[in-house]
């Protein structure tokens, strides 16, 4: 892999990453039409440092709020009563915490698929048809009205919806950030709440993700190393792509209507992406 292909590629999963247009969709695409020279095997390692610098993006932009939730957890393990919330319950930082955990849960039921989901992606037409189907969820979270929910008055049953739709979002095509945003705002997420919970529950599932693919990656024996080079270049790509995209996302989220623009893109990319995959064989 040349430094030029590493640096394209990065700078798709960064910016697709977290607009809701779908990186797996979209890498897919551009690999099974264009022919790209690109083995997974062989470049197994370099994914994974993709997604290892999206979530390092994703750290850097609510560490705040990461901080906040890590220290408070730790004071409410401790059995630290003095530092409880208003009237001795949960602060809201430890019971997001506890939300997100929540919503990771139905991602152990899709462990099983994994192997099965994962060759969708050589599919073009199924992951062109996937990221038509973003389309019209990003296009309906455009009509919701914003609710009131946040992490003090959401409840269990919410986060385990929207994790149940970010399992789902693990089909290739199919936005993880549109699908679990547009599921929030239907539960009555505050447009700004629906963002961060969105992106914080993707943590342990990113995190997940990389250690077992690095795992794999190291054990395969395919890993070139004279790439790493132009790896890093794609990863560094990544993580600041993926920085601005994210306070990109958050802007258009938060004012509504222009969040189901994106609709239009999917819906494009989609349909010319179904037609040249019965020309381009």
């Amino acid at each position: 892999m040349n430094i030029l292909m590493a640096a394209f590629l990065g700078l798709v999963q960064g910016v697709s990453e977290f607009l809701p247009i779908s990186s797996s969709g979209h890498l897919s695409i551009f690999q099974n039409l264009f022919k790209l020279p690109y083995s997974e095997d062989e470049h197994l390692l370099f994914d994974v440092l993709l997604h290892l610098a999206t979530l390092i993006a994703v750290f850097i932009f609510y560490w705040k709020d990461i901080r906040t939730m890590a220290k408070d957890t730790v004071s409410f393990v401790a059995g630290n009563t003095s530092d409880a919330g208003e009237g001795g319950r949960l602060k809201p930082s430890v019971r997001l915490v506890f939300l997100i955990v929540a919503a990771t849960l139905p991602l152990f039921v899709m462990l099983p698929f994994n192997d099965a989901v994962g060759k969708l992606s050589a599919s073009t037409p199924f992951v062109a048809f996937a990221l038509i189907v973003t389309g019209g969820l990003v296009y309906i979270s455009g009509k919701l009205a914003e609710g009131r929910k946040n992490e003090k008055t959401s409840s269990v049953a919410d986060a385990l919806i929207v994790g149940a739709a970010q399992a789902v979002a693990t089909i290739p095509g199919l936005s993880r950030s549109g699908t679990t945003i547009t599921v929030g705002l239907a539960r009555g997420f505050k447009r700004e709440f629906a963002v961060r919970f969105s992106f914080l529950m993707s943590i342990p599932a990113i995190l997940g993700s990389v250690i077992l693919e690095l795992v794999k990656a190291l054990a395969s024996g395919t890993v070139v190393w004279a790439n790493m080079p132009a790896y890093l270049v794609g990863m560094a790509v990544a993580g600041v792509t993926g920085y601005f995209s994210l306070a990109l996302l958050k802007k258009f989220v938060l004012s509504g209507e222009a969040f189901s623009r994106f609709a239009y893109y999917c819906w494009g990319v989609g349909g010319l992406s179904l037609i040249l995959s019965f020309f381009l064989k």
